[in-house]
């Protein structure tokens, strides 16, 4: 029961329990008949139903007969099934009964009226329930008192917060302007440091790029130098079409044949060449060119003949014992192994890559130049700080922009829930409310989070919007919709959440309390008159 409904009951209530002496002299009027109506009821006179269907003399007035359509001239008897009979219930709260239950032997009233002739055994508990209800009444009373007052220190801290919040947020844009100045110094700065750095590095990079240019050219003569040796078998100071031909590698058309002709193209159309021509002709071969000396190591090696398997051989093995032949595939790269005699390995990536670095590294960057990158790195530093600086200066301003704006009630009362999480645990979850950003549901002895919503809107109804949180868009059930929270708050002293359920498929549902929607109690004191029946 909420906070809100005791503070309705408790006025009407104390008022009655007050004047318990007054209500205890019954004012007359039929049996059944509320003090509310007594005016319609009026001895002596003819009796109008209430609904208008029809008028009887007073006399028919609770006589046992239904005469009216609605049962208003039966308050007091069981005649007419549409009836109601009024409890005054004295000393404590009236009620109206169907008048079904009149005299059907069980007391509904608790001043036992309603069983005027049905010879139960009734006894008046109406001072014992009323002294009960006041009891509990005056304790929802003083949590809504005290409920009230916290919300009034709420929205003073509330307020007060929203002040330095616009300050601040002043501040940060003043602080923000600066930056943004401070950011566009240093982006020139930065700018005017990197170009000196850039050129300096290219300076480098060209000189390191062009000794290694050399050193490769300075590899390549003495490559040159050596493979015209070994080309020159006998030794005579010049490389020949008939020494060529030993290389079938340097075969221009890649075939069988490797003619003198071709070799004599090779050489320029020459029968020979000394070690000055030479260098024209290296240029055409250089790429094809296999070293004798790695030819010699990367050869197969020879592999002994097996000798043929004859009949006699079969006595010497036991039938299971023969030697399987070998399969078709080994065979296959046996042939392949031995199928061109003249194959020479070329040289693997991994020399390649070896004779890459017998360049060496790119050496360090003279002293002028690594003065140029740091001054550089410097101002990037300095830059790169000064940005995220900005950012951050960015994001809060637009959280606080985002919290002055928000809608936390009429007077900010609910804005101390902002950034607030509570939690419930039940024997299976652990519950978690973050209020204005999402509910969470957790399995207690492990596994992973469930998105039960995300900050919707409020969704009270249209006299009491704040009275109720939705939050909507969490994670979709399997074959089903997403998942939804509605979270219903109700006024207390604490800030906590009191239970959860799931009404639907879903849809969850949780008790929420909070001093934010307590209600000030003097503003209830009409309702209470309106509603006051003794």
């Amino acid at each position: 029961m909420s906070c809100q409904y005791h503070q309705h009951l408790l006025l009407p209530l104390l008022l009655s329990l007050l004047t318990a002496g007054v209500s205890s002299v019954e004012v007359q009027r039929p049996r059944g008949v509320s003090l509310s109506n007594r005016q319609f009821y009026e001895e002596g006179k003819p009796f109008t139903c209430l609904d208008n269907s029809a008028t009887i003399p007073f006399d028919r007035v609770n006589d046992d007969y239904c005469d009216c359509k609605d049962g208003s001239d039966e308050p007091g008897t069981a005649a007419c099934p549409n009836g109601s009979f009024y409890c005054t219930n004295a000393g404590f709260r009236s009620s109206f009964i169907p008048s079904s239950r009149i005299n059907d032997g069980i007391c509904d009233c608790c001043d036992t009226t309603d069983e005027y002739n049905s010879g139960a055994a009734c006894q008046n508990t109406c001072r014992e329930l009323g002294r009960k209800e006041m009891e509990s009444l005056e304790k929802m009373a003083e949590i809504a008192k005290e409920g009230y007052r916290l919300k009034q220190l709420l929205i003073q801290e509330a307020k007060r917060g929203l002040e330095e919040k616009k300050k601040k947020l002043q501040d940060i844009q003043v602080t923000k302007k600066d930056l943004e100045d401070k950011v566009e110094a240093l982006r020139t700065v930065k700018e005017t440091a990197e170009q000196p750095e850039k050129e300096a590095k290219e300076r480098h990079l060209k000189a390191w790029e062009d000794q290694k240019a050399l050193i490769r050219m300075e590899k390549d003569m003495a490559r040159m130098a050596e493979v015209f040796l070994e080309l020159d078998d006998d030794g005579d100071g010049f490389v020949s079409v008939a020494e060529l031909l030993s290389h079938s590698e340097l075969n221009p058309d890649s075939d069988d044949s490797f003619t003198e002709a071709e070799a004599q193209v090779l050489l320029g159309g020459v029968d020979k060449v000394d070690t000055v021509t030479f260098e024209a002709v290296w240029n055409n071969i250089k790429e094809k060119y296999i070293s004798e000396a790695t030819a010699d190591t990367t050869a197969p090696a020879e592999t002994p003949q097996e000798e043929p398997f004859s009949d006699n051989d079969s006595e010497q093995y036991p039938e299971d014992d023969i030697p399987e032949e070998e399969d078709d595939d080994d065979e296959e790269d046996d042939d392949d192994e031995h199928d061109d005699g003249d194959y020479k390995t070329p040289p693997t990536p991994t020399q390649e890559k070896k004779d890459d670095d017998d360049e060496g590294t790119m050496p360090p960057y003279d002293q002028e130049t690594q003065d140029l990158i740091d001054a550089a790195q410097k101002a990037r530093d300095e830059f790169d700080k000064s940005e995220r600086a900005l950012r951050e200066v960015d994001d809060q301003i637009r959280n606080l922009e985002k919290e002055i704006s928000f809608d936390f009630g009429p007077n900010s009362e609910f804005a101390y829930l902002y950034s607030q999480c509570y939690e419930l645990t039940t024997s299976e979850y652990i519950y978690r409310l973050c209020p204005f950003n999402r509910v969470s549901q957790k399995p207690k002895y492990g596994g992973s989070e469930t998105n039960l919503g995300t900050w919707g809107k409020w969704a009270g109804p249209e006299d009491n919007i704040y009275s109720v949180m939705k939050y909507e868009h969490g994670t979709g059930c399997w074959q089903g919709p997403n998942r939804s929270t509605t979270v219903k708050l109700t006024c207390g002293k604490e800030t906590v959440v009191t239970s959860t359920s799931e009404p639907s498929r879903c849809e969850y549902l949780m008790e929420f309390i909070s001093p934010a929607i307590c209600q000030e109690p003097s503003s209830l004191e009409s309702y209470f008159h309106e509603h006051q029946e003794l």
